[in-house]
């Protein structure tokens, strides 16, 4: 039914879903890639590849967004988030994969102005793994 969706459309389109599920938009992107692999077994490696750059490159732009926001805007963010994130650090960025919390966490490393390598690969990190539990339903 769906073999016109080529491998590298179907990685495109999993790459913005990726990227956009990790913003404020309400997508899933485990479905795109759940699906992509039930089409595309073989494309295993590349679809991991491609969804935790798409999802971590998403969490980038609210960490990007925590650091352009000015300071007085402490008050309206979550004090045990925050609390959370200048006890633990870039590690605690592990977790941005988790719903609701996820954005609050990135926005606060920004904010809290960690360092960016650190939060990029922390983030990635945990992304990859969700990713991979997700992967290892489709293909098994």
């Amino acid at each position: 039914m769906l073999e016109w969706i080529s491998p590298e459309y179907g990685l495109g389109a999993l790459f913005f879903a990726s990227l956009l599920a990790s913003t404020v938009i309400p997508l899933s992107s485990e479905a795109v890639l759940f699906g992509f692999l039930k089409l595309y077994p073989d494309e295993l490696w590349a679809a991991l590849a491609v969804a935790t750059l798409g999802n971590t490159l998403g969490g980038l732009t609210s960490y990007a967004l925590g650091l352009v926001l000015p300071q007085r805007v402490q008050a309206k963010l979550d004090p045990r988030v925050l609390d959370k994130v200048r006890r633990y650090g870039s590690p605690l960025v592990f977790f941005a994969w988790l719903p609701v919390i996820g954005d609050a966490l990135c926005i606060a490393a920004g904010w809290l102005r960690l360092n960016w390598i650190a939060v990029t690969a922390f983030m990635a990190i945990g992304r990859f793994l969700r990713y991979w539990v997700v992967a290892q339903g489709a293909v098994l």
